[in-house]
């Protein structure tokens, strides 16, 4: 990795949320010496790439455009342009003469030369960086590798901002805050490589600690990313019912099928199913699922015809422990060990406490926007109480906590009193199961040492008959010492050998 390679990183790391896009477009600029760069990102429900940051001779044009493809066929894009041309093919596209390039399509002001480089994310397009000069070969090859070589840089980060961009529009919440602790990091780096590939995934962690966030991030890293996304939490559904939702049923099969119900395996055929809560699958359940996992097929209840087929990517989430539970026979061991061809496990809240601050600023911007409300300061007293507090509800509960907060805070800074009433007494459980006082290491090895040295010297005298001389001679010291240990350990020599009385 170059040095312009760390700088490039350490610039689009450290960019403020919101800006890592004009952010990209700068570095552009100032690596290639341009005139002009834009940047374009695919955007799914446009239908084409929308236009997200533009730079016009140092001035940032802020007027919106979609550039969509104008033919069915997408790998004939001259009429679209030189970007989705990019997008398509997937390759840098230099053109030293716009006069000359029939791809060349005016935008705002005519330039005679342009570069475009594809940016892509694990071999799929997602966007296109370009920069422009008004003068014909104002763009020459050495700022085409240049551009190409940061549009590879910037690819993972640029996706990473859309998957979060996802994440709070759909749950809500960030995905993930990078750098929060090393568990947290070495979550990201097995979904960006099991994101790819079509294994399942069985997500572990208490209440509250991300299960879905993670989940629906390893589906939108996926191939699978533009097909469905299905949830279904097998602890929110009567078992009576769960059979006829994952696989679904046929009219008249029971009392009450009046019509005919499509299961969600076959819902999220060519996607993502998730089954939340794992662990309370009922075990009747269980082979029909393993069945739909190795096999692909699902059989829907009263159905005689041959199963249906179906490709889903499985992934589980589970606060409880499935490898417990398979050995007591409460869940089904190849069915378990199916599910857990990947594991991911959640850190909580409490192991990465130290960027609690971090965490908590992010849930008041989000919390204050939500609620049409100016975004005040996290005080010292209310940041104390937070980090005295173990949030048993890890991440939900501290955001749940601060939105609250937010709603009830009436001036610029939020106060003890705005939290929620299990964090009143934060300062009482802290001051409870506070550690003890830290002792010298003096201190610790005579703790230790001494319940062994007693017992040690009274096997010694009594092996010896209390003889004082032989016990001293097999022990290897003399019996001036030996009698001093006696004297320092409360022992006396008696008819047996014992504390002082």
């Amino acid at each position: 990795m170059t040095a312009t390679t760390r700088e490039i990183e350490d610039r689009l790391h450290a960019a403020p949320p919101g800006t890592i896009e004009a952010e990209l477009v700068a570095i552009a600029l100032e690596a290639t010496g341009a005139e002009h760069g834009a940047l374009f990102v695919w955007d799914k429900d446009a239908g084409g790439l929308a236009l997200v940051h533009h730079v016009v001779g140092g001035v940032t044009v802020t007027l919106p455009r979609v550039v969509k493809p104008e033919l069915r066929d997408r790998s004939d894009s001259a009429k679209a342009g030189i970007a989705m041309h990019v997008f398509n093919e997937g390759v840098p596209y230099l053109c030293p003469d716009t006069s000359r390039d029939p791809r060349y399509t005016r935008y705002l002001i005519d330039v005679g030369s342009i570069a475009a480089a594809p940016l892509q994310y694990q071999k799929r397009p997602i966007g296109v960086l370009t920069i422009s000069a008004r003068e014909p070969r104002g763009i020459d090859a050495n700022a085409m590798r240049a551009l190409t070589a940061i549009a590879e840089v910037a690819a993972p980060l640029l996706r990473r901002v859309q998957v979060d961009k996802l994440s709070r529009a759909a749950t809500g919440r960030p995905l993930m805050i990078k750098g929060l602790s090393p568990a947290w990091h070495e979550v990201e780096r097995k979904i960006e490589l099991a994101a790819p590939t079509n294994a399942p995934i069985l997500i572990r962690g208490e209440s509250g600690t991300g299960k879905d966030l993670v989940a629906r991030a390893i589906h939108w890293n996926s191939r699978r990313a533009e097909k469905p996304y299905i949830v279904v939490n097998c602890a929110a559904i009567p078992e009576t019912l769960l059979e006829s939702i994952l696989f679904g049923h046929m009219k008249g099969a029971f009392t009450g099928a009046s019509f005919q119900k499509v299961g969600e395996f076959q819902k999220a055929n060519g996607g993502t199913l998730f089954l939340d809560e794992v662990g309370e699958l009922p075990v009747m359940l269980q082979a029909k699922v393993l069945r739909a996992v190795e096999q692909g097929e699902v059989q829907p209840l009263g159905s005689n015809d041959p199963p249906d087929r179906v490709d889903v990517r499985l992934i589980c989430a589970t606060n409880r422990d499935l490898e417990a539970m398979a050995k007591l026979g409460t869940f089904r061991d190849d069915l378990y060990y199916r599910l857990s061809v990947m594991t991911l496990d959640l850190p909580p809240l409490r192991s990465y406490k130290d960027n609690l601050e971090t965490l908590a600023n992010v849930f008041l911007e989000q919390s204050a926007t939500s609620h049409g409300k100016p975004a005040p300061r996290l005080g010292t007293a209310v940041l104390a109480r937070l980090a005295a507090y173990d949030f048993p509800g890890n991440v939900r509960e501290l955001k749940n906590t601060i939105e609250h907060a937010v709603i009830l805070c009436t001036g610029d800074e939020l106060r003890v009193d705005d939290l929620p009433r299990p964090l009143h007494s934060a300062s009482k459980l802290r001051a409870r199961t506070a550690p003890p006082t830290q002792i010298t290491l003096d201190e610790a090895r005579e703790t230790w040492l001494e319940p062994l040295e007693k017992q040690y010297l009274t096997e010694l005298l009594a092996k010896h008959g209390g003889n004082v001389k032989t016990a001293a001679k097999a022990a290897g010291i003399n019996t001036v010492t030996l009698y001093r240990l006696l004297k320092r350990r409360g022992l006396h020599l008696g008819r047996t050998i014992g504390p002082k009385p």
